[in-house]
C-alpha cells in the first residue's frame, strides 16, 4: 500500500511540475499566464504587451516585442472558453506597427467578459488604444503615456493618396481612444499636435496623475487595485 501511494506521490508530482514548466515557456514564449489560484477561484487569463508590438515584418531578435499573430488568436480562445472568468493586462510598450496595434485594441474591446488594463513602465502611441480598449484601466504613479501624430517611416511615396492614408490612421486612432475612454476626440488630438513639450518631436508626456486628469486611464494604481475591479466585475457578471 505504501509503495502505490509513494508511486501516487510521485506522479503527482512529475504533473505538477510539467505543469510549471509549461507554463513556464508560455510566459517565455508569450508573455500569457492563467491566474486560478485566488480564494475566489476565478480564471483569469493574463495578457502582457511588452516591448514593441510587431506587425507584418519581424523585428530583430535583440527586440522585446508582442507578436499580434501571438494576441489575437489568444484573444478568440477565451472568448470561446467558458472557463474564463476575465483577462488583465499588462502594458509596458513603446508602441509599434499601428494596424496591428489598433486590431489588438478592437479585439480586446470586443471580449464579452470583463476586461482591465494596467500600465506599468509606459503605454505609448499605439499602446494607448490598447490601454484604453479594456472594461476599466489603470496606471501606476510614475507610469507614461507618450500622445503623438501616426509617423511615417521607411519608404513614402509622395503622393496626395499616401498623406490621405495617414490621416484616415489617426482619425481612426484618435476615434477610437475618445470612444473607449473619457477624453474628447477634441482634446486628443490637441495632446497629439503639441509642440512644446517633446523636443524635435511633436506630441504630448502624460505621467500616471495626468493621464487620468485628461480622462485616458480611469485610475491611478497598481497591481492589487486592477485585480481588485476585475473581480468586482467578475461577480458582477456572476450575479447576473
Amino acid at each position: 500500500m505504501s509503495n502505490k501511494n509513494n508511486h501516487k506521490n510521485d506522479t503527482k508530482e512529475k504533473q505538477n511540475n510539467q505543469k510549471k514548466e509549461n507554463e513556464t515557456d508560455i510566459i517565455r514564449e508569450n508573455g500569457q499566464l492563467m491566474l486560478e489560484h485566488n480564494k475566489e477561484k476565478y480564471h483569469i487569463q493574463l495578457i502582457t504587451i511588452i516591448g514593441e508590438i510587431e506587425g507584418h515584418e519581424n523585428l530583430g531578435t535583440n527586440s522585446k516585442t508582442t507578436k499580434y499573430e501571438h494576441i489575437l488568436p489568444k484573444l478568440a480562445a477565451i472568448e470561446d472558453d467558458v472557463s474564463v472568468d476575465g483577462i488583465l493586462v499588462l502594458l509596458h510598450t513603446m508602441g509599434g506597427d499601428v494596424e496591428a496595434g489598433l486590431a489588438i485594441a478592437e479585439l480586446i474591446a470586443s471580449i464579452s467578459k470583463p476586461t482591465v488594463s494596467l500600465v506599468l513602465g509606459g503605454s505609448h502611441s499605439i499602446g494607448i488604444p490598447i490601454a484604453v480598449s479594456t472594461d476599466y484601466s489603470f496606471i501606476v504613479p510614475t507610469g507614461t503615456m507618450v500622445v503623438h501624430p501616426v509617423r511615417m517611416s521607411g519608404t513614402v511615396i509622395g503622393a496626395p493618396q499616401t498623406f490621405d492614408y495617414f490621416k484616415q490612421m489617426q482619425e481612426r486612432i484618435s476615434q477610437f481612444v475618445s470612444k473607449h475612454s473619457n477624453i474628447s476626440k477634441k482634446r486628443f488630438e490637441e495632446l497629439m499636435m503639441e509642440t512644446k513639450m517633446l523636443t524635435k518631436d511633436i506630441g504630448t508626456i502624460l505621467e500616471g496623475k495626468e493621464a487620468v486628469d485628461e480622462g485616458l486611464i480611469d485610475e491611478v494604481g497598481g497591481l492589487e487595485r486592477a485585480m481588485k475591479e476585475l473581480k468586482k466585475r467578475i461577480r458582477g457578471c456572476d450575479d447576473k
